[in-house]
């Protein structure tokens, strides 16, 4: 296992939802806290009683590549590392193969912040997990990344391309200590599922046990390494 105290992780969507909550627990296990979204003042609810000195609050807009870097510079700028990246951030719409009319709006949205985003960030943080010896990448990416249900296509092709991309990185950064782990829930009580009706809240996974399954992850040693993380709130067959 690896010790959390001086090790820095950056999390995009840390203001609510699964971010949130694992900002919570990394912070609570003593790892430093890069966090980001697009509106960080709304972080400030969250940062309420935390040590300045051990995070490190920024703008992070997917389909603004100036904040990717600006985020990944100002962390440096205040720890000196970064040692785990989580990309978080994420987004869904109906974008089904039955539409009438084609809906590229919304499906080229979803694929900016759920794909172009993660792989920019990870592009710019790589150079300094290979640094760190251990570094972790964690990608947030969904059980719709592994099976296509209710005709949701075009939210499964961006988290097919997520855990595509959690892979590429597993390899790219292999030899030099980086780890990456493709993250795949079902459904989660955020409100992001809040108008789900097939399943009650009440029967969702919730955020803070993701969040402890990424801490172990991000703290396991370079030897046991977790590429893909099913987790499902139902009995399906897929997990």
């Amino acid at each position: 296992m690896i010790s959390p105290e001086g090790r820095v992780v950056m999390i995009s969507g840390a203001n609510r939802g699964i971010g949130k909550a694992i900002a919570g627990s990394l912070y609570d296990a003593g790892f430093d806290l890069s966090l980001a979204c697009r509106r960080p003042e709304m972080l400030e609810p969250f940062l309420a009683g935390l040590d300045d000195d051990r995070v490190f609050t920024a703008r992070y807009v997917a389909e603004d590549k100036t904040t990717h870097g600006a985020w990944v510079n100002g962390t440096l700028a205040k720890f000196g590392r970064i040692d785990g990246l989580v990309n978080n951030a994420g987004i869904w719409d109906a974008v089904s193969v039955d539409d009438p009319e084609d809906n590229e709006e919304a499906l080229d949205r979803m694929w900016a912040i759920n794909v172009k985003g993660p792989l920019s960030m990870t592009r710019l943080a790589l150079p300094s997990l290979r640094k760190s010896g251990s570094g972790r990448v964690i990608n947030v990416a969904s059980l719709a990344g592994k099976f296509v249900y209710d005709g949701g296509v075009g939210y499964s092709m961006t988290k097919f391309a997520a855990v595509a991309l959690s892979h590429a990185t597993r390899h790219a950064g292999f030899a030099d200590g980086v780890r990456c782990t493709a993250l795949c829930p079902g459904y989660v009580a955020t409100d992001l599922t809040s108008k789900v009706e097939s399943t009650p809240m009440s029967d969702m996974t919730s955020a803070e046990d993701l969040a402890e399954l990424v801490r172990t992850v991000m703290c396991l040693s370079n030897t046991a390494s977790v590429a893909e993380l099913v987790v499902n709130c139902r009995a399906d067959i897929s997990a």
